[in-house]
Parts: structure tokens; sequence; C-alpha cells
């Protein structure tokens, strides 16, 4: 290892690991923040080899923006200006391939804000950059001088290596994906029909992004769900609880509020979130993009999208569902009127609907199981469960977790983290951690990638940086946060995507990390949640809280201790 690089590595806080060893690093970790939050602040360190900006104001998002922008026009414009008998790989398509890795971080600095940002006002500027650069990246998606000089390229075979050969393959496709293999007049049309959709899609999520509605509920029409999900709540004037209509409170109230009426009507205003205004945006989505793919030759929009998958056609999508609704048929029916004959005894004659699926599933479960839910709950306090995964994730990928105290965050509930390959003690990137619901912010669990890895010109490996998002309650007055299983089970799905996100060892950010092919995107993710069921994992996340409280308690007492000891013994 580099003096350098062993030096910033024990600048770091090592991130802990299992049983015994688990707590009492987990237990080191929060003493020395705690320690720390004394100190004299210091500045704030950049993560060497991400280039992801935090904390912009919004005059720095659009500046940021503009400056990506101009950029890119200039690298365009050297690109198209390659005489058709001068092409090669290295006057075209690598700095094509070096555009996409330097400038997607920049990208994301000023789009992924609009997601996390306590500030209307960095939101709506994060907003406004991210139309700026999808209006410029439609313009260069349309060049008809780039295109052609990459047609060039690929016409001539030279290939550097396979998965060159696949970009440039995937350049060529989006180009005609575009309609640059089109007539002028047919080109034109598609370039304002993807405006259209384009600003319509951002209009959506826009309106969603920015909704923030919530229910009034008593006590006892919140019957069965547990006391520390009131303790989450607002209460209104009248004294009936606030229940926001995040994804995190939907599900709870969903898997077990005892009262059908009240399941009914969280799920439906989920269901009609920003309806009124978002409708008639969808309606009118739906008809471009089937005028879209007609343009382009498709049938629908339905085989424009298709096109790139493995079933290749709706049709051959419409025979895989056919074959399983066919062998799943008999089974779905019997399991849901199952479901109906409970619901019938526990509520009389009421009608089943959706709002009722996860609720009455789980009564099944407890009824075939003897499982108490609220009881199983108590022994997944949130930072035992993490410690469990990161402790899991270490061990079968062979990697080493680092926690960085002294990064930039956007929030003082953001942690950040460094992926070392465990054998080599290489760099693989970093990550951000954003776990806890906060208003204002992005209201689904996710994983957003910040930089994609890439293999630059220079010979040197960007690394990738990814932010896991989700919507856990924070610990509340000494009581910790407890998960319910289910989001143990999401939680180690979104882990698996950002392993994946760093892990990826693609020489084209196109193809780093979560830019994989969309067949097999979540199959990794999917893979890796089924390790929670495993009871040598189970020994790692659970544990009864108030037993892990203590012990914790005890922990952090001894170390803030013996930190201060050594402070005194130093001076």
């Amino acid at each position: 290892m580099k003096e350098s690089e062993g030096k910033h590595n024990r600048e770091r806080n090592l991130l802990a690991l299992t049983g015994a060893a688990a707590l009492l690093a987990l237990a080191a970790n929060l003493a020395f923040s705690a320690f720390n939050s004394h100190r004299k602040k210091t500045k704030k360190k950049d993560l060497p080899g991400s280039n992801v900006r935090v904390n912009l104001s919004p005059s720095e998002i659009l500046r940021l923006a503009d400056r990506i922008i101009a950029n890119s026009k200039a690298v365009h414009e050297k690109v198209a200006s390659v005489p058709l008998d001068k092409v090669s790989y290295v006057n075209v398509v690598s700095p094509l391939a070096e555009l996409e890795a330097e400038q997607f971080p920049l990208i994301q600095s000023c789009v992924f804000p609009k997601f996390v940002s306590t500030s209307d006002e960095v939101r709506k500027a994060s907003a406004e950059a991210e139309r700026r650069l999808d209006a410029h990246a439609l313009i260069c998606s349309v060049r008809e001088d780039v295109y052609l000089v990459i047609k060039a390229v690929a016409a001539r075979g030279e290939w550097t290596s396979a998965e060159a050969k696949c970009y440039i393959q995937s350049l060529v496709r989006e180009f005609e994906r575009n309609g640059l293999n089109l007539t002028v007049t047919k080109r034109e049309e598609v370039q304002r029909l993807r405006a259209q959709m384009d600003e319509l899609s951002l209009q959506y999520i826009k309106n969603l992004n920015e909704k923030s509605t919530f229910l009034l509920f008593s006590e006892a029409e919140l019957a069965g769900l547990p006391a520390e999900f009131f303790k989450g709540l607002d209460k209104a004037e009248n004294g009936k609880f606030k229940v926001n209509l995040r994804s995190n409170f939907v599900a709870a109230v969903l898997e077990l509020c005892k009262v059908g009426r009240t399941r009914r009507m969280v799920a439906v205003a989920y269901g009609k979130r920003c309806g009124d205004v978002n409708l008639p945006v969808l309606e009118n989505l739906v008809q471009l993009r089937h005028k879209y793919a007609r343009l382009l030759g498709y049938s629908n929009y339905a085989d424009y999208a298709v096109d790139l998958r493995m079933a290749k056609t709706t049709s051959k999508v419409f025979e895989f569902l056919e074959d399983i609704s066919i062998n799943l048929t008999d089974l779905a029916t019997k399991e849901l009127n199952m479901l109906k004959d409970l619901k019938k005894k526990e509520e009389g004659e009421v009608p089943f609907g959706i709002e009722d699926l996860l609720y009455y599933a789980k009564r099944v479960e407890v009824q075939k199981f003897d499982i108490d839910f609220g009881a199983l709950k108590q022994y997944f306090p949130v930072n035992l469960v993490l410690s469990g995964v990161f402790k899991t994730f270490q061990d079968l990928f062979g990697l080493r977790f680092e926690e960085i105290l002294d990064a930039e965050v956007w929030h003082g509930d953001v942690r950040v983290f460094s992926v070392f390959d465990l054998s080599s003690r290489e760099l693989f990137g970093y990550f951000y951690q954003d776990i806890y619901a906060r208003e204002g912010k992005y209201g689904q669990t996710c994983v957003v990638a910040l930089q994609n890895g890439a293999l630059l010109s220079n010979g040197a490996r960007q690394v990738p940086v990814a932010l896991l998002i989700s919507q856990f309650e924070k610990d509340i007055s000494g009581h910790p946060g407890l998960l319910r299983f289910s989001e143990v089970v999401n939680l180690f799905h979104e882990f698996g995507h950002v392993v994946q996100h760093i892990c990826n060892r693609a020489s084209f950010a196109r193809f780093s990390g979560l830019r994989i092919d969309p067949d097999f995107v979540e199959i990794p993710a999917q893979v890796l949640e089924n390790l929670c069921y495993e009871s040598f994992v189970l020994k790692l996340i659970s544990g009864f809280h108030q037993a892990f409280l203590i012990k914790l308690y005890i922990l952090l007492t001894i170390l803030m201790l013996l930190s201060y000891s050594n402070i005194f013994i130093q001076r």
C-alpha cells in the first residue's frame, strides 16, 4: 500500500463486524462520532477519485449545468469535424466515451439534490438544471454530423476490444432509435415528439415529488399498528394523527392496520396521488409515445421498449405471461379464496380489495406459523441490522467498508463509506447512505448512481459512487428505530444494488454499475435479498432491542471514558 493511501485509511473509522464484535465495533463507531462532535470542526474532505459535488447552492447548480452543456458542445463539435476518411477509434469514439465518464458525476451533482435537499430553492434549481441538461442531451442524440462519423468508424470494423465494439454499436443504435436513419421530415417529427415526451415525464415526476399529502386518523382507526409507529407521526389540532402518504407509512398501514376502512382510504389516496394533475399528463404521454413508436417503424410503444430486451417482441412477452397464468391460476385462486374467507370471518360481508392483500397475507402467516409480527419487529433495531448487513456483504464479496467521518454531506443523517477490496486493498468506490425519512426527501427506497466506474484514456480507473436512499424512522427519545422484516428484506435488496454498482469493472461508463442490460439489472439484488432468510445472517442482523441498548450503553460509556482518558494523558 502506498504511504499516502495508508495515511488516508488510518484517518478513517473501520466499520464493524460480527456477533459481539459487531456490537463492539458499532459502539466504537458511535462513541467516536460522539467524541468528534466535541472537537473543533475541521474542513470537510473531498473523496479522492470522486467528482461528485454536494451542497451546491441554487446558483452553483445552474452554473455547473451550463458548464457541462458548454463542454459537451465543444467535444461534439470536435468529433463532428473529423473528416469521414480520417475517422478512428481515437479521434471519434474515445472522446465521447471519456465525456460520458467525466460528465456523468457532474450531471448527477446537479440532479440528485432534488431527491434529498431540505431546501425548496435547491430542489427547484436541481429540477431546472435537469430540464436544461435533458434538452441538451436530446439535441446531442439527434446530431446527424456526429452520427455519420460514428457510422464511419463502425463500418471500418476496427475494434480495440469486444467491449469497444459493443460500445460503438450502442452509439449507432441510440442515434437510430432517435430517428437518424429516417427521412428529414420524419426525423424532425420524431425530435418534436421526443422533446414533448421528455417534458411531460419530468412534469409527472415533479408533481409527485412536490406533493406532500397526509390523512388524519384517530388512534382507534389505526388499531394494530405498533406504538413506535405513532411516535413518528405529528398530530393535528383535533388530536388526530397525520399519516403521510410516503411509502414507509403506507406499507405499515397496509400490512398491520386492523381497520379495513383505514386501509382502503390509505390505498386509494396513495393510488390517486396527483391524479388531478398527472392523469392528463399520462394520457398525453401515452398518445405521444404511440406516435413516436409508429414513426420509428414499430407497431406500438411496447414493441419499441421491448426491442432491446431478451424477449424482443411483445408477442413473446404475452406468451410468457399466458404460460405463467395457465400454471398459476388455480393456485392463485385457491390462495385468494383463503384470504377472502379470512376477511369474511374478521370483517363480515365486505368486498375484498387490493388494500386487503398485504394485511390478510400477513394474517395467514400469523395463523399458519404462529408469528407475532409486532414482537418480531422488536428484534430488528436499525443499527444492528445495518451492522449485520455490512458484515454479510464484506464476508461474501471480500470487501472492507470504512466510514469516512469527515466527508462533506448534505444532511446530518447522511453517512459516507469507502469500499476496498479486502485482499488487494484497492479502492473500489464510495457510497452515501441516506436512510432516514424527512420532509422534502424523495419518498421511495432506491439506489442512485452518482458516478459510474470507467477506464479512462490515461489508463486510470474512475471509481463508482452510489447513493442509497430509504425512509426508515429515526430513533426517537432513546427508543431504537425498529424495522419490519419486509423492510429488512428491502434493505438487503438495495444493498445488493450498491455492491453491484461498486464492484462493476466495465471499461465504459455506459455499461457500468446500474446501467447494465435492463434484463439483468435487478437480478443481483433479487438474489442477494434472500440472504436475510439464512440462519447465519439472521444471527448477525437480529437481537432484542432492549438488551441491545443496555449492552450498547455500557460499551459506549467505556469507550467514551477511554477516549477522554487518552486525551488527558496526551495533554
